[in-house]
């Protein structure tokens, strides 16, 4: 019969087998302009989270467990919340914070069918998805270029008497103007909802975003500041807000036991629910029309040491940043390149420019050169949602225009600031699109 000291030697041994392979299986290749690819994200790891996937592995306990619970615990200390919820990812997180707004564990509070939320158009389309699902009716405002986000100019205007929420991104990690919309959110009493799925680590004015509204979302999808494969988490302080995520994760029902628990709530056959007879498992009673939307261990226990990891990842973010910045900042005249607000610290997703009128070429152009050169761009997501074809017929109204979305849809696109990118590959792209410019202007 094996014994506990058995059991550890095997493990032991079986996690320097997992090492030796990434040595062999993840060799770093050199950088060879022209023809390495240079990617705008990806994942960044090495053999520690190899090694804690399997160590997850062999526990083979393929739900929820130990390592979610450790997870959860450290990305809530780490945003400076109460709560943290591990789901499936992050758009299912974003469903999931606005979907617990609807909740009748907040009475009069809760959003209601045909309630308004403020969006903007110019984004991920599961920012603005859950409004819909939820039969609310999306309020477009549009965003200022250069930094992305909403225009807090024309959100004062937005907001009508049937507006009870907001629900917005970091875009690109840049913090929006929180100053002047939890002004507004304080005055005419609204939730707010904080995108941060692009954002992991941005801070404003001192403190990390996401800690702000009344709910909160990331994702750990490869391209994010930290990765689980697929993955996002629900952030919140409120225990109400906690409890209607955590039943709407959980197939609705009202129990609030860990997978593998029972009677955490010391009545789990003595309550009365609804009109179940008295005593009905509360294992099996459903409180809110739900989901499944949880995540795994095996996830999990990858995100426990990405976590370990994420100042750094966040320092060669903002180091990547400054250093395009300083590339391309000749080039400012043809190309608008960004910029974050007085208080903002981002730690940049990507590094988004727009093509200025009258530079001689277009966005198309550029990248299609630079995508030549191998190097990875991507566009601002959707560009404007409302042209989209699955949005075309939707319930909404738009305040003001939206001429700096539509803007940006025809002229931005954004590159790569992610860990993994190195600064050979930076200064070769600059020196690539200097060229390209110079010589289109010079035509």
């Amino acid at each position: 019969m094996s014994t506990d000291a058995d059991l550890k030697a095997l493990r032991d041994e079986i996690g320097s087998l997992v090492r030796r392979y990434y040595d062999l299986r993840f060799q770093s290749q050199p950088f060879v302009p022209g023809k390495s690819p240079i990617r705008y994200a990806g994942r960044v790891f090495d053999h520690e989270e190899l090694q804690k996937l399997v160590e997850s592995a062999l526990d083979f306990w393929l739900t929820a467990g130990r390592f979610s619970e450790q997870f959860e615990s450290e990305l809530a200390a780490f945003v400076g919340t109460e709560f943290a919820f591990f789901v499936n990812s992050g758009s299912s997180a974003n469903l999931l914070a606005l979907s617990a707004l609807t909740s009748p564990l907040l009475g009069e509070r809760r959003l209601k069918e045909g309630d308004e939320v403020v969006v903007v158009a110019a984004g991920f389309p599961t920012t603005l998805n859950p409004v819909i699902q939820n039969h609310l009716v999306p309020v477009f405002v549009d965003v200022t270029l250069g930094d992305y986000n909403l225009d807090t100019s024309r959100l004062r205007e937005a907001v009508s008497p049937r507006t009870r929420a907001i629900m917005v991104a970091h875009t690109l990690g840049n913090p929006f103007d929180l100053d002047t919309v939890l002004e507004v959110v304080k005055k005419n009493d609204l939730w707010l909802v904080e995108d941060c799925c692009d954002a992991l680590g941005s801070e404003y004015r001192g403190r990390r975003v996401g800690g702000f509204g009344h709910v909160a979302t990331c994702s750990f999808y490869p391209a994010h500041h930290i990765t689980t494969g697929e993955g996002g988490a629900v952030l919140c302080s409120d225990e109400e807000i906690a409890r209607a995520v955590r039943s709407l994760r959980d197939w609705g029902r009202d129990c609030y036991c860990a997978g593998g628990e029972s009677n955490t709530c010391g009545r789990r056959l003595s309550g009365q629910y609804g009109e179940l007879p008295p005593g009905y498992d509360h294992k099996y009673v459903y409180s809110h029309i739900g989901y499944n939307l949880k995540a795994t261990d095996l996830q999990a226990a990858i995100g426990v040491v990405q976590l370990g990891k994420l100042d750094g990842f966040i320092r060669a973010r903002k180091e990547h940043y400054s250093r395009w910045h300083r590339g391309l900042e000749a080039l400012s005249g043809p190309l608008l390149l960004p910029f974050s607000r007085s208080g903002a610290d981002p730690a940049w997703f990507g590094f988004p420019i727009t093509v200025a009128p009258g530079s001689g070429f277009t966005r198309t152009e550029l990248t299609t050169h630079l995508e030549g050169l191998r190097v990875e761009t991507r566009t601002l997501f959707g560009g404007n949602l409302l042209r989209q074809p699955a949005y075309l017929g939707i319930q909404k109204r738009i305040s003001g225009t939206l001429a700096n979305t539509d803007r940006v849809m025809n002229d931005s696109f954004f590159l790569g600031t992610y860990p993994g990118i190195t600064d050979e590959q930076i200064d070769f792209t600059v020196s690539a699109i200097s060229d390209f410019v110079r010589a289109h202007a010079s035509r």
